[in-house]
């Protein structure tokens, strides 16, 4: 495979040139402008932040690429899909709020919000992807109707996955609840009584007969049980959870694979930020001190090869001193990797070849830096 072209530049700012003037000449020449956007749909995805965090990307950046959008004739939607644990984006009208709340709204951004799996994250579609440890996968809906897909993703640390970028926003963040359940757990979900009120929103949602009631509590059968998850979706009160968490590495095959089945047969172009490098999620109601010092902005066609190239120019990085990485290099054994270091159970390498092998993209990319 040919090496990809991967756009770069930093976070230099001048009088005649601001950031967001700078992100759009980058997005340019990277080659954005030769999609067809007239009378399209393009899903825009994007982590709108847990409330609490503030180390999401600013809406100013989305609003770039939403005018840009337009400007080429398509219309746009900035998208995510609802979280399977518990916060204020497990649902569709917490999810909007939370965005609302973070400056994600159409007078800052120029565009609307779609939570692409509905209400409770139930609303998906089975989007046939035959890997090797998923047969079909269960992607919102609002993202697979859209015409062309677009990735804005704040590169950071990731407890799982090691970082998240690109693959992990396409594959984590399309994935429906139910799809994040069979990508963070092998086993079936089961039931807190205690937390069970009886409404009959499990049962009126699972397709198999496996739920019952015993002494007014839910109970699954698991032979019946296919895990689907659609219950966890359908429950209001958070009474009923998976089991069996999945092992990092399978975790980071089981997301290449779902980006696969997000981004094949359509146009697609990423977007990723260095900036603000949290050593955890955006998922988290906080967020700490930077590991390592601003990186820049990358745009390419491939999203494996501009994973790799985020991945590489981190390792020239400065750590920020009394980070978490800082201070697993000091009281630990230093990895080389800010990665690694920050979580050294996790190898963000697993995904980036996984990836490559099933043909998602190449990790050997050209660089080309933009001023």
């Amino acid at each position: 495979m040919d090496k990809a072209k991967v756009y770069y530049c930093d976070f230099t700012a001048t009088a005649d040139c601001n950031l967001l003037q700078k992100l759009e000449k980058l997005i340019k020449t990277a080659g954005i402008e030769t999609i067809d956007f007239k009378d399209k749909f393009t899903a825009i995805k994007i982590h709108f932040g847990e409330p609490g965090n503030l180390s999401y990307l600013r809406p100013n950046y989305a609003k770039v690429l939403v005018d840009l959008i337009k400007k080429n004739g398509g219309s746009a939607f900035l998208t995510d899909c609802n979280t399977l644990y518990v916060g204020r984006r497990k649902n569709a009208i917490d999810h909007l709020d939370t965005a609302y709340e973070n400056g994600f709204n159409p007078f800052a951004t120029n565009c609307h919000v779609i939570i692409a799996d509905g209400l409770k994250g139930t609303d998906d579609i089975d989007v046939p992807v035959n890997g090797e440890y998923v047969t079909s996968a269960k992607i919102g809906r609002a993202v697979m109707d859209a015409d062309i897909f677009i990735t804005l993703t704040h590169f950071k640390g990731h407890e799982s996955t090691g970082f998240g970028g690109c693959l992990k926003n396409i594959g984590m963040g399309c994935g429906s609840r139910a799809g994040k359940m069979e990508m963070h757990y092998s086993g079936k979900p089961m039931v807190n009584q205690e937390m069970c009120v009886s409404c009959g929103q499990c049962y009126k949602n699972c397709a198999h007969g496996a739920i019952s009631f015993v002494d007014r509590k839910a109970v699954i059968d698991h032979t019946k049980c296919v895990g689907c998850g659609r219950c966890i979706g359908a429950c209001n009160h958070d009474a009923i959870h998976p089991t069996n968490g999945s092992a990092n590495d399978l975790l980071n095959k089981k997301i290449a694979e779902y980006s696969l089945a997000v981004v094949q047969n359509r146009p697609q172009f990423h977007i990723s930020l260095v900036v603000d490098v949290s050593p955890c999620c955006d998922c988290h109601s906080e967020n700490d001190l930077p590991i390592i010092g601003d990186v820049g902005m990358f745009a390419s066609f491939d999203p494996v090869a501009i994973d790799q190239a985020c991945a590489d120019m981190c390792q020239k990085a400065p750590v920020i001193p009394g980070s978490q990485l800082a201070k697993n290099r000091k009281h630990h054994c230093d990895h080389h990797d800010p990665f690694t270091g920050t979580h050294p159970d996790t190898n963000w390498e697993v995904c980036l070849e996984h990836a490559q092998k099933i043909g998602l993209g190449t990790r050997s990319y050209e660089l080309i830096e933009i001023k």
